[in-house]
C-alpha cells in the first residue's frame, strides 16, 4: 500500500472515530504534498520518499514546538504537540538501533573514503537519503563526528 493511501485511510478512520487531532494533522500532511506537488510542476505527484521526507520534516518541527513551548512554560500547548507529533510517528518506519546506525555509519564512510572532519559533508551525503524517516539528522551527524574523530 502507498503511503498516500495509508494517510487516506488513516484519515477516514479518524472521521469516523472524530478523532480531530488524527484529522487535522493529516489534512495538513495533505496541504503540505499538495504544495510541494504544485512546486514541482504541471501535474507532478509525490513518490512515496518524497512523501516521508514532507511527514518526516512535520515531525521534526513539532518536536522544535514542543521545546520551545517547555522552554516557555506552556505545557497545554507542548501536550497537544506531543499528540501530533506521536501521529506522525505512526506514519515513520521503525527508527534504527543505535548498533544498526553505527554499522551504517561505518558503510557511509568507507562507500565516501572519508578519513578526517573535513569529509563529514561527503558522508552526510551518503547516509542521509539511506536513512530519511530512519534515524534523526542529529544522531546521524554526532555519530559521524565521532567515528571520524576516532579515525583522526
Amino acid at each position: 500500500m502507498t503511503l498516500r493511501r495509508e494517510l487516506k485511510d488513516e484519515m477516514k478512520d479518524g472521521m469516523r472515530s472524530r478523532d480531530s487531532d488524527r484529522v487535522s494533522v493529516i489534512r495538513l500532511l495533505f496541504s503540505t504534498i499538495k504544495n510541494k506537488e504544485i512546486e514541482k510542476g504541471l501535474g507532478a505527484h509525490l513518490n512515496d520518499d518524497e512523501i516521508l521526507k514532507v511527514i518526516v520534516s512535520a515531525a521534526k518541527q513539532r518536536k522544535e514546538s514542543i521545546e520551545q513551548f517547555s522552554n516557555a512554560g506552556r505545557e497545554e500547548l507542548a501536550e497537544k504537540e506531543r499528540r501530533e507529533l506521536k501521529i506522525l510517528q505512526g506514519f515513520l518506519p521503525e527508527p534504527l538501533s543505535e548498533e544498526a546506525l553505527k554499522t551504517k555509519v561505518a558503510e557511509a564512510i568507507a562507500e565516501a573514503g572519508a578519513s578526517e572532519m573535513r569529509h563529514m559533508g561527503a558522508v552526510m551525503k551518503v547516509l542521509v537519503p539511506q536513512l530519511t524517516g530512519l534515524a534523526d539528522g542529529n544522531v546521524l551527524r554526532k555519530l559521524v563526528q565521532a567515528e571520524l574523530q576516532e579515525d583522526a
